[in-house]
């Protein structure tokens, strides 16, 4: 398959708003490729070259693409800079031009390549557009290999060569994906609808590839399996250690009592308030493999040496569990708050922060061990094979990592109890779950329920994880700002879309709003993003990207008129009264925001209470 022809898919699906339409605009393409290539096309569809929890980094700024293609189209920087601010970014200003003959190549270009052991595409074919969907992905992996000394100047060269070979517009989406700005409107959930459409004409095998996913989070290799093994294949498809499972989440409800009313005998666990990890190893080569998941299943594998150090030292040939990390004092032994652990997700001078916030690492749940998946065994039954696995004498010479406390629960007083008991110490609360519950994948149902800290007045008992999805100019003092408030929204998993629930104006100081300003900006895009539902009075001056989590505290949720989230044909959406930001949750995507589902739980609850 061409990448001209699938640039050409692209260049329609940023201009359709019909979901379905997208859907089937993507299972059309996949049909026609191969399985390597079908793998690459969903890479590509999410602006990555490998699996999203390995992620893309090509380390290529802005400025240093500015220079590449005005040397491509013979335009000066300033004219392709002008463009961009124009047309909303490079890629589409570069789409404006024809460089076969614009421009001369660099003459010290293939010396340099030689030099480092590149080969460069060289002309493809006496045709145009002639680079396939596979040499378009060996080539970026190349571009993202080259690195050390003097790398920058070959990274240039090596672009331009590269973008020779391809028309504006295949050349548009090269620079987007580089640049880590191609934002098509879509997340992999409607790639798993995309995977059925190509397969059976329509979403009958969703669930099916989506328990697939959930448990083999890697969108490539789902396609992959589907191409060469059919349906059977996917249905064989099973954990591997280093591919991360999509974690389990909670549902919530208000109170003890009402939790005791849900589940019956169960067990409670504190919550704790620090990285949510997903532990993997494996030692069945030499050398052992150790990595360390966040919660968005980002890998974190060296950011963690005294965890790593610690887990090497368990028993096991085969392993995949899950824990919190959470940094304390040192001196006291106490837990720091979320803020403080978070400082811990860095790429450089890992050992000074390892010193300054030490962790430890409690550990929940366990999910593989030694080639056997535990999901579909009862928590019980789990909870035993964690405890005899954390039960040898060097793991508790380490004093780094421990089994969570768990409590038996038979009724509401004692839950009650455990819960303020828990709250004295400064914890978050409870995560109370079902003696008898399986593991469920990428699910969030009432296996397991928090129960956290209420405030006496409002109607809301939590903080809601929000998506930020574009922002307001300022007027009056926050004219200077450039900002004066954002528009946020909440996650429809039915959809795959997010809905407006809030504009919040308060909440933070001159400096954190200038703050967000900046970090809006560097994922603003030209218009509303296919995958967001606005009302046209709320639209914002400025839409972005939804990728920032942010936590908002509200006074109650009410039915709006103007708001989508939840909304149906004779149903307002939900909307937040009084809405104030808290924070943020950089270890949380946007698909792990608060859900419809669970606002109007929430909303439900009010009146419960």
């Amino acid at each position: 398959m061409k990448f001209s022809e699938l640039a050409e898919i692209f260049q329609t699906i940023e201009q359709e708003s019909s979901r379905t339409k997208i859907t089937v605009l993507l299972a059309d393409a996949l049909r026609q490729a191969t399985s390597q290539e079908a793998s690459a096309i969903a890479y590509f569809s999410l602006g990555e070259l490998q699996p999203v929890y390995l992620g893309t980094q090509f380390n290529f700024a802005e400025k240093s693409m500015l220079k590449v293609l005005a040397h491509l189209t013979g335009q000066s920087q300033q004219d392709l800079k002008a463009q961009a601010h124009s047309l909303s970014d490079l890629g589409a200003a570069v789409a404006q031009h024809n460089w076969r003959n614009a421009a001369t190549r660099a003459d010290d270009a293939e010396p340099l390549f030689r030099q480092r052991g590149i080969e460069s595409i060289g002309t493809a074919s006496q045709n145009d557009n002639a680079l396939t969907v596979h040499q378009v992905d060996m080539q970026l992996k190349k571009f993202l290999s080259i690195t050390g000394t003097g790398s920058q100047d070959i990274k240039e060269k090596f672009l331009e060569e590269f973008l020779r070979e391809l028309d504006p517009i295949s050349a548009k989406y090269i620079v987007r994906i580089i640049l880590g700005k191609l934002r098509l409107g879509f997340s992999d959930m409607t790639l798993l609808d995309a995977f059925s459409w190509m397969e059976m004409g329509d979403k009958s095998i969703r669930s099916t590839l989506e328990d697939a996913y959930n448990i083999s989070a890697d969108i490539g290799l789902i396609i992959k399996t589907l191409k060469e093994d059919g349906l059977e294949g996917i249905k064989k498809m099973n954990i591997t250690t280093g591919i991360p499972i999509r974690p389990a989440a909670a549902e919530r409800l208000a109170s003890p009592d009402a939790i005791v009313k849900k589940l019956g005998d169960c067990v409670a666990q504190p919550k704790l308030d620090g990285f949510r990890l997903q532990v993997h190893i494996n030692k069945t080569a030499a050398h052992p493999k150790i990595h360390f998941f966040s919660r968005n299943l980002q890998e974190m594998s060296e950011m963690f040496p005294e965890l790593r150090h610690a887990v090497l030292d368990l028993d096991v040939q085969e392993l995949v569990a899950e824990g919190e990390a959470i940094a304390f004092d040192a001196q006291t032994g106490g837990f720091l708050p979320f803020q403080e652990t978070v400082k811990r997700k860095r790429k450089h001078q890992v050992e000074l922060f390892a010193q300054d916030y030490p962790l430890k690492l409690y550990l929940f749940d366990i999910l593989y061990l030694n080639g056997k998946s535990l999901l579909d065994k009862g928590h019980e039954e789990r909870r035993a094979a964690l405890i005899h696995v954390l039960d040898t004498e060097k793991i508790k010479k380490h004093e780094v990592i421990y089994p969570i406390q768990e409590v038996k629960i038979k009724d509401a007083d004692t839950l009650e109890h455990y819960f303020e008991e828990n709250i004295s110490l400064g914890l978050e609360g409870l995560v109370v779950k079902r003696t008898d519950a399986v593991y469920q994948p990428g699910k969030r149902n009432f296996n397991w329920i928090k129960l956290k800290r209420t405030e006496q007045s409002g109607g809301i008992q939590d903080t809601l994880d929000c998506v930020i999805l574009g922002y307001y100019l300022g007027r009056g003092k926050r004219a200077s700002f450039g900002i004066g408030a954002f528009l946020v929204g909440i996650y429809n998993e039915a959809t795959d879309t997010f809905q407006t629930v809030a504009k919040i104006g308060t909440g933070l100081t001159d400096q954190e709003w200038r703050n967000q300003k900046k970090q809006c900006d560097q994922i603003k895009i030209e218009k509303r993003p296919a995958n967001v539902g606005c009302a046209q009075e709320l639209y914002p001056d400025v839409w972005v990207s939804p990728e920032i989590v942010c936590l908002v505290r509200a006074d109650e949720i009410t039915r709006s008129p103007l708001h989508t989230a939840g909304a149906l044909d004779k149903e307002s959406g939900f909307a937040l009264r009084f809405p104030r930001i808290m924070g943020y949750r950089p270890d949380k995507s946007a698909l792990q925001a608060t859900t419809v589902k669970e606002l109007e739980h929430l909303y439900k609850l009010q009146f419960k209470k």
